[in-house]
């Protein structure tokens, strides 16, 4: 059994940021979605809550020695490798979700692998040298401070992300792996912004900051000191939180595909993005499928008015126009009556 020391915090544990921990479990619910943006103060519970909702997850299949986690289930995403496995005789073994980070000073070759050229001209066969991309299948790929990332490497990095494929080109040869992942972006607007096409990329986005009400500061100090103090204390006495959650989720997942939405719930969105002057139509299909996710999280199949609203103050408030340094103000009364 895994011990107590290797464990994160509890996800159920973090005090309030209830925007940034509804976006976490909405990418999970729904990984298509497209990941989220975390911005805000120092000492806001961007990292734990990332590495917390991992920790929350259960156990999925993958095929056993897998270099990429492959699905055993999900015949169209497997690797070339698991391709190869005669029909049947997939080995299977299981494991949790993982968070993999992606350090600011990361190379491209680091980040989508290298391939061996050597190799491939001595042999004839393709030898690939597995990046950061390969580990993050169908894991949480975290890039802290990412707007101190390489532009380059970004652009490769959410690229690979909305195609869920990753490919590497070298002198001719070239080598393809799935890369479905849940990319979370954290960063201090103090310290540099994204570049607008880069921030529209990614589907939703919250801004965290301390809390302000005592009592909810008191909890965050409580709760940290016992779980450095006690930490079998800790993790049993949210475990039944941590459990609903987890069920919660599961149930959201499996009900994903029947939610179903009205034209009604449509124009709505349009004429909201119309009146924000959002540019482009990324923001009508993350504000639907989002909508879509979050009436699945709660335990509904078909989307409702409240959801779009919800939909739109994660979505849109990083795709607003704003002049430079010039924070949007994203108001909720507002929107609901467009």
């Amino acid at each position: 059994m895994e011990t107590t020391e290797k464990r994160g915090y509890c996800f159920t544990a973090i005090v309030g940021q209830e925007d940034m921990k509804t976006a976490l479990v909405l990418n999970v619910i729904n990984p298509n979605l497209g990941g989220v943006l975390i911005r805000g103060e120092k000492g806001t519970a961007k990292s734990t809550a990332v590495r917390s909702l991992a920790e929350l997850l259960p156990q999925r299949a993958e095929v056993a020695g897998c270099r990429f986690g492959c699905d055993p289930s999900d015949k169209a995403h497997l690797c070339n490798e698991c391709k190869e496995i005669p029909e049947g005789t997939t080995p299977v073994s299981y494991g949790k979700m993982a968070v993999i980070d992606l350090p600011v000073s990361a190379t491209e070759d680091r980040v989508v692998g290298t391939l061996d050229m050597e190799h491939a001209i001595k042999t004839g066969e393709k030898k690939f040298e597995a990046g950061i991309l390969a580990k993050a299948n169908r894991n949480i790929l975290y890039v802290d401070e990412v707007n101190l990332l390489d532009d380059h490497v970004v652009d490769v990095l959410l690229d690979s992300a909305a195609m869920g494929v990753n490919t590497v080109e070298r002198e001719g040869v070239s080598y393809s792996h799935p890369a479905h992942f849940i990319l979370v972006g954290t960063m201090n607007p103090e310290e540099g912004d994204l570049r607008p096409q880069l921030i529209d990329r990614f589907a939703l986005s919250v801004t965290v900051v301390g809390e302000r009400e005592i009592e909810k500061r008191i909890s965050v100090v409580e709760n940290r000191l016992k779980f450095e103090n006690s930490p079998e204390d800790f993790f049993e006495e949210f475990e039944p939180i941590q459990q609903e959650l987890r069920d919660r989720i599961t149930k959201a997942q499996e009900i994903f595909s029947q939610v179903t939405y009205s034209r009604e719930v449509l124009e709505r969105i349009a004429r909201i993005c119309i009146e924000l002057e959002v540019n482009g139509h990324r923001a009508d299909i993350v504000m639907l499928k989002t909508a879509m996710t979050l009436a699945a999280y709660n335990g509904r199949t078909e989307v409702t008015d409240e959801d779009v609203l919800e939909a739109a103050k994660l979505a849109l408030p990083h795709r607003m126009r704003r002049k430079p340094f010039e924070e949007v103000q994203f108001d909720y009364a507002t929107i609901a009556s467009i």
